[in-house]
């Protein structure tokens, strides 16, 4: 597990794998460890994020859950899911359904399942980002999962270490 001092954040290729798995992406910022503060990590984790790679997010997304499904596991990128999905309206049955219809057309229209940085979301936006996001052309949504993706990392980073500063 990452250790964190005052002057210091040392990082292991672990905790940015449960950040973002890609491991391009945790051997990179791994390898500039240690980081003098939280921003310093930060920027290195954003640089190495962006972009991804179509390859990459594959990668990446084989690691999260459909929005509105429990993740199981009890691995750290699991416990980050369920922790992000957390909202006022996660008991709303309609919305939850409008979501499993909705991740269903997605995932058939794109291949994959839809990703977006849920924290701070209600489920109503969630749902409301997702329909609009499923008439995209697959480019326009591929740059767009990167950056959640990329977003999503940040995040989970910064709960790890952003009080280390």
């Amino acid at each position: 597990m990452a250790t964190v001092d005052h002057t210091m954040i040392d990082v292991s290729e672990a905790d940015l794998s449960a950040a973002l798995h890609v491991s391009r992406f945790a051997r990179e910022v791994g390898a500039g460890s240690p980081y003098a503060d939280w921003p310093a990590l930060r920027q290195a984790a954003h640089d190495a994020a962006t972009p991804l790679s179509p390859d990459e997010i594959d990668e990446a997304m084989a690691s999260h859950p459909r929005i509105g499904e429990k993740p199981t596991g009890t691995s750290a990128s699991a416990n980050f899911s369920r922790s992000e999905q957390q909202a006022p309206d996660a008991s709303d049955e309609t919305i939850a359904e409008a979501l499993a219809e909705g991740n269903a057309a997605y995932e058939e229209r794109f291949g994959r399942v839809f990703l977006i940085r849920a924290a701070g979301r209600s489920r109503a936006e969630v749902l409301s980002e997702l329909r609009r996001r499923i008439v995209l052309d697959d480019d326009a949504e591929l740059e767009i999962v990167g950056e959640q993706l990329r977003d999503i990392a940040l995040l989970r980073l910064e709960t790890l270490f952003g009080g280390a500063a």
